[in-house]
């Protein structure tokens, strides 16, 4: 597997129930009253992030996910630590409910909000970046997507096109994503590493590879 500069692969993998994954988080922060359990899903882009996080959510029903891309979007890469903290995972932490309009969807025509009611079990925020140090006192527990490099990079070309465009766009995204990741090190923090490309054969209905 070819991984990100100074990514370790772990020892060994190991299938697991989706279920016990969710509990092993649970157990991590055990008893948050008032609020929701706040879960960061982080990787690289086209690891699987957002796939997972759909799983997670639909496992737990009283669940909602937030895409930090909704943050990041025509704001900065990942520049956005400060944003999200203040009007998205204080407000979790208050127990209350998520209504935000980020200042760029206003300025560039986007509609809406991002919208999380209160009273869940669980909030998910999913997206490269999320798990940082400046973010982790809003964090009660993580997953660290692993993937094979070129793997994600088919998987960003079949998601986002391969024009010229979108080439310096990556490009772009790769000169401000290696170093923030060197500094961050999102999966030596993480609770559960997760395997994004993997051929143990396993049940992706709900079963999952975690690194052991």
């Amino acid at each position: 597997m070819r991984l990100h500069p100074g990514e370790a692969e772990p020892a060994a993998w190991r299938v697991v129930d989706l279920a016990d994954v969710v509990a092993r988080l649970r157990a991590e922060a055990p008893g948050p009253t008032g609020r929701p359990l706040v879960v960061a899903v982080d990787g690289r882009g086209g690891a699987g992030k957002s796939t997972l996080a759909g799983r997670l959510r639909a496992l737990v029903p009283r669940s909602a996910v937030v895409h930090t891309d909704d943050i990041a979007w025509h704001h900065a890469y990942f520049d956005w630590g400060a944003l999200i903290a203040e009007h998205v995972l204080e407000t979790l932490h208050r127990g209350g409910e998520v209504a935000f309009r980020p200042p760029a969807w206003a300025e560039h025509g986007r509609p809406g909000e991002i919208r999380v009611p209160a009273g869940l079990d669980v909030v998910w925020i999913e997206g490269t970046g999320i798990l940082r140090e400046e973010l982790a006192p809003w964090l009660d527990a993580s997953i660290w997507v692993q993937g094979d490099l070129d793997e994600q990079q088919r998987r960003l070309s079949a998601r986002d096109g391969d024009s010229d465009e979108q080439r310096r766009h990556v490009a772009a995204w790769l000169e401000e994503e290696i170093p923030f990741l060197l500094r961050e090190r999102p999966w030596a923090r993480a609770t559960v590493v997760v395997a994004g490309t993997t051929g143990v054969r396993h049940d992706p209905e709900r079963e999952i590879v975690v690194g052991v």
